[in-house]
Order: C-alpha cells, then sequence, then structure tokens
C-alpha cells in the first residue's frame, strides 16, 4: 500500500502568519486587473447599462404618479379618474419588473462568463507550476482560490461592485427630482448626509481589514482539513485525532473572531443610517409646518419628498450589505492575482532557438549527466552527480534512503531544475527541450499511481488520442487484461475517488499501459515494484519485461532480483556515484554495493 504522510504536529506553516496580508492593493487596481476578463463580455454589459436606467427611471416615476394622483384626483374627490391612475401606476410597477429582470440577467450572465475564463486561468496556471510550488503552497489553500475566492468575485457582479454603480445613479437620480421639485426642501432634508459619508468611510476600512482577515483564515483552515484529511489514516491509527482537533479550534475560533470587524460595521452602518433617515423625513415634516398645512401642492410635495427619502436611504441601508460582498471580492481578488503572479523559477529555461542543435546524435548515450547539483534549500542534495546511460541498456539506481536517487529523477524530468550542471538526453540539452517533448520522451512509472474517478479506459489514456486497438494491445502486453478479467465491466470499469476500488497490484499494471502507450525512449521505474503483493508479483513482473522490452531503462529498485540482471548498477551515497559495474562485479569489490546487496538478500527472503 501507498506510503501515507504523516501529519505535522504543530500546524506551524499553515497558519495565518504564512499567509500575506497584502494591503497594498487598491479596489481601482484591482477593478483594472479584473478588466481583461471582463473586456470580452462588453456587449452584455452594454446591455445592462442600457436597462440599468430605464429600470431607476420607471421606479422614479412611481412617485411622482403617486403624488399627481394626490394632488389631482384623490384630495380633491375626483375619484373617476382614479382607475386610469392605478393602471399607469401598475403599468410602471411592471416595466420596472421587467427592465430589472433584463438587467439582471444581462450583469449575471456577464460575471458567469468572466468567472469561467478566470477559473479556466487560475487552473492552467497551477497546472503549469513545478513541483517545488507545490512543496510551498499547501493544496488547501489553492482550492480556496480556485473556490471561495472565485465565488466571491462572482457575487460582486450579483450585489457588489456593479450594482453599487445602479444604486449610485438612483441616488443622484433622487437627488436630482427632489431639487427639481423644491431645492430649498432637498438641501434642507440632506443636512445630515455628511454624517453618512464619514460612516462609510469608517465601514469601507474597518470591512477591507477585517475581510483580509477572513481570507487568510479560512485559507488556513481549508490547508488544514486537507492535510488531516488525506493522511486521515495515520491520523485514526496513531491518535491524533485530539490534537487536531485543538488545533483545528484554535484556527476556527480566528477566523471567527476574524468576522467582529465586519459585524461591528454592518450593525453601526445600520443603525446609524436608519437613524439618519428618520431624522431626514423630521426635517421635511418640520420644513413642512412653517408653511400652510392645508395647501393641497404642500401635501403632495412633503408626501412625495417622504417616498423619495425613503428610496435614497434603501441602498444606504443595503450599502453595508454590498460593501461587505465588495471588500470580500477585493480580499479574494488580492489573492487570486497574487497566485496568478506567482511563478517558479525556471532554471532550465530553453535556450534561444539558433543555440539548439536541430539534429540529435543518435550516436550518443540515452542519457548523460555530468556534475549535476541540486538543493531544496541550504543542504545539497546532488553534489556533482556523473552518469552514463546507455542506449538501450538497463540501468538500476541502488542507495540507502536519502541518497538522491529519486530526486535525480525529478531532475531528469524537470519537476525540479538543476542548480549545476549538464542532463543530456541523446546528446541535447534537456533545458532546450519544450516540457512536453520532454515527458513523452522520458516517462516515469512510480511506487504511487494515481488514479482519477472516471472510466477505467480513461485513466490509462489520460487524454491522449488512442485508438481502441492501440489501448487493447497496451493493455494484453502489460498484463492488465488479465487482472481485469474478475471484472464484468472491463475498461469500462468506474475508478473510484483515488482508485480505492482497484488493489495495488492493478494500479501498477494501469501505470503500466499508460507508459506502453506513451511508448517513450527512455523508462524509469521508480520502485515501481516495491508495494506488489506476492500473488500479483508474476503478473507485475511480465508486465515489467514487456514494457522493458527495446528501450532504455532507468531502475531505483530495492529488490535483488531486479538489480543483478541490470546492464549497469550505480550506487549512490549521500548525493553523490560512489560505484558503478555489473553485479558481480561490484560484489567482489567488497563496497558499499556488497554491503546494499546483504541487505536486498535478507529482504528478498
Amino acid at each position: 500500500m501507498a506510503a501515507i504522510a504523516q501529519p505535522a504536529p504543530k500546524p506551524a506553516g499553515r497558519g495565518p502568519e504564512e499567509e500575506a496580508v497584502l494591503g497594498k492593493a487598491y479596489d481601482v487596481a484591482l477593478l483594472r486587473r479584473l478588466w481583461p476578463y471582463v473586456r470580452p463580455h462588453w456587449r452584455l454589459l452594454a446591455m445592462w447599462a442600457l436597462f440599468m436606467p430605464l429600470t431607476i427611471a420607471l421606479e422614479l416615476a412611481q412617485p411622482a404618479l403617486f403624488q399627481y394622483a394626490l394632488t389631482t384626483h384623490i384630495l380633491l374627490g375626483d375619484a373617476g379618474a382614479l382607475p386610469f391612475d392605478a393602471a399607469a401606476y401598475m403599468l410602471l410597477v411592471v416595466g420596472q419588473g421587467g427592465s430589472s429582470f433584463c438587467e439582471t440577467w444581462f450583469l449575471q450572465l456577464a460575471g458567469q462568463r468572466t468567472m469561467h475564463a478566470l477559473r479556466i486561468t487560475i487552473f492552467d496556471k497551477v497546472l503549469a507550476q513545478r513541483a517545488a510550488f507545490f512543496d510551498r503552497i499547501p493544496v488547501g489553500r489553492l482550492m480556496t482560490r480556485m473556490t471561495n475566492d472565485i465565488e466571491s468575485l462572482n457575487e460582486m457582479f450579483a450585489q457588489g461592485a456593479i450594482t453599487l454603480v445602479a444604486d449610485v445613479v438612483k441616488m443622484l437620480a433622487i437627488v436630482a427630482v427632489m431639487l427639481w421639485k423644491d431645492w430649498r426642501l432637498t438641501l434642507f432634508a440632506f443636512l445630515t448626509v455628511p454624517i453618512m459619508f464619514v460612516l462609510v468611510e469608517y465601514s469601507r476600512r474597518l470591512m477591507r481589514a477585517s475581510f483580509r482577515q477572513i481570507r487568510v483564515r479560512l485559507a488556513a483552515m481549508n490547508a488544514f482539513a486537507q492535510e488531516h484529511l488525506s493522511g486521515i489514516k495515520v491520523v485514526q491509527l496513531l491518535g491524533r485525532g485530539s490534537a487536531a482537533q485543538r488545533e483545528y479550534n484554535a484556527i476556527n475560533a480566528g477566523h471567527r473572531d476574524a468576522y467582529l470587524g465586519q459585524i461591528r460595521a454592518d450593525s453601526a452602518m445600520y443603525a446609524i443610517v436608519e437613524a439618519i433617515e428618520s431624522v431626514a423625513v423630521g426635517i421635511v415634516l418640520w420644513f413642512a409646518s412653517g408653511r400652510n398645512t392645508a395647501d393641497i401642492p404642500t401635501i403632495g410635495l412633503v408626501v412625495v419628498f417622504i417616498e423619495y427619502l425613503k428610496k435614497f436611504f434603501i441602498p444606504v441601508k443595503d450599502l453595508s450589505q454590498k460593501y461587505a460582498v465588495m471588500q470580500g471580492a477585493m480580499a479574494a481578488a488580492e489573492r487570486i492575482f497574487q497566485l496568478l503572479d506567482t511563478d517558479e523559477p525556471d532554471g532550465g529555461a530553453a535556450r534561444p532557438a539558433a543555440t539548439v542543435p536541430s539534429v540529435v546524435d543518435a550516436d550518443r548515450p540515452a542519457l548523460e549527466l555530468r556534475d549535476v547539483q541540486f538543493s531544496y534549500g541550504a543542504e545539497p542534495v546532488l553534489r556533482g552527480v556523473d552518469l552514463v546511460v546507455p542506449r538501450g541498456a538497463t540501468v538500476a539506481v541502488v542507495g540507502a534512503t536519502g541518497s538522491g536517487k529519486s530526486t535525480m529523477i525529478k531532475l531528469l524530468t524537470r519537476l525540479y531544475e538543476r542548480d549545476r550542471g549538464t542532463i543530456a538526453l541523446a546528446g541535447r540539452d534537456i533545458g532546450d527541450l519544450p516540457l512536453a517533448d520532454l515527458r513523452r520522451r522520458i516517462t516515469v512509472v512510480s511506487q504511487d499511481v494515481v488514479l482519477f474517478a472516471g472510466p477505467l479506459a480513461e485513466n490509462i489514456t489520460l487524454g491522449r488520442p488512442t485508438t481502441p486497438a492501440e489501448l487493447d494491445d497496451a493493455v494484453r502486453r502489460v498484463g492488465l487484461d488479465r487482472a481485469l478479467a474478475r471484472r464484468a465491466s472491463g475498461l469500462a470499469t468506474k475508478v473510484a475517488e483515488r482508485g480505492t476500488n482497484f488493489s495495488a497490484g492493478e494500479r501498477q499494471l494501469v501505470a503500466f499501459a499508460r507508459a506502453l502507450l506513451r511508448d517513450p525512449e527512455v523508462l524509469i521505474l521508480d520502485e515501481a515494484t516495491a508495494h506488489v503483493d506476492p500473488e500479483a508479483e508474476a503478473l507485475i513482473e511480465r508486465g515489467v519485461a514487456e514494457l522493458m522490452k527495446g528501450r532504455t531503462t532507468l531502475v531505483i529498485a530495492h529488490r535483488l532480483s531486479t538489480i543483478r540482471n541490470a546492464d549497469l548498477i550505480v550506487v549512490m551515497d549521500k548525493g553523490q556515484v560512489v560505484e558503478q559495474g555489473r553485479h558481480d562485479e561490484l560484489v567482489a569489490r567488497g563496497g558499499l554495493y556488497a554491503a546494499l546487496e546483504r541487505t536486498f538478500r535478507r529482504q528478498d527472503g
């Protein structure tokens, strides 16, 4: 069974301190960066911009119509015209509803298409990163960026920045109408507005800081949960559950407390705006009391002013919620664009085309490593590795754990970039090859086989164009057809998440079939038979033999049966090649390989 990663004893390295609270980006800059994803859908936004003022006009016409009916018909006792007034009012309401529907439809459609493009961009960005990128950033945090943060940006289209624009236009239109009707009464009614602007600025600052902390702690929670769920067997078997609960509770409490700033701002905003609205209505009534209260136009003016004030303050009271959505979206955008701006240094970037050999020398060895050095951090892992792998040969690489065997494989496939030295494939530096071409020509089969949910056939082809005959041939040659004989659905078998409904041997045969379909120049077996049960061992060995036939093979193995038949055995110790030769020759020397050989012999029983 594949090894399970042991969770770290402390939540260090995944806490909020590791998530940068940026704070330097501002909303306009973030919206400018978002614009390239919105721009292709400008026609939808144009339609929204067309219906938005129509919706506002139809809404603001309703109080004006009511004022007209009140002063012209109701207060004068002319009931005969009221049905026409009511019909006109209903037309305005229906028209507003239809226009609002179209406005929302176009805006939401633009938002969904924008988020679709952004999701693809982020996914492609993550897939293109080197292995070191995933060493630094936990999967849980990446999932937060790709799901929660995108949804926060999506909410911005539904309730945030764009609808705030409509609210501002509506409020300005209300002020304009009120000024037209009575400028003095309008100025008195809005005496309290400056207080509202001070409150909005206070809430803006408080909410922005709060939402950054919320995103930080949400990412930390996701990273912690993902790590422990991935290693759930270790958590349960070794009794780490109680400690994990305590640590998760601490991270969760930080996430809860991060909302306090938003709650405080939201509560203050709503309560104070409610009070400001009441004061404004009171000012209108006080102003009207100084006039002739029996004057019909005055009564109509007071009624319509109160209606407009209520409509004016509705978006202001909603501003807290919308601004919370907006700030949540901006905090999410900061983190999304930080991810999109992240790149692992490509130390093996392709050289200019003029320096790349146009013809591969067929007489050169399959692989050549010259003075290859590499370190994950301060401590070197490879210390000047020199190795020549002849064409068509089987080369076994052996050594104690930590000697650098697997690291060398990662450099050959450019999962990591060497710090120094030369790695050549058939005489051509691997840095000159596009990654897709390199990984087509060098295929790795490891002991940890990853299967994806879906049909088994798709797990073998992995999106590679393949005919049914090619697929059946690969399955037959590695022996997977015999392993699948007990499954009635064969290659149509549905693979469960992580391939839990397949045995280790079956998963290994799937990996062999994948490699055979790719038909690589160089095959690397990274301890590919280390965890195979004895019952499947013979089938696996036949599959390995078929896979190795006629191609250069590099084998990292701990089984003596695999090693002793190799054309060349390379012994590594502390990041260096210390011995090379055939089995009998190295045993006769009595060096490090001889000691390892005795260990292998005991393991093989």
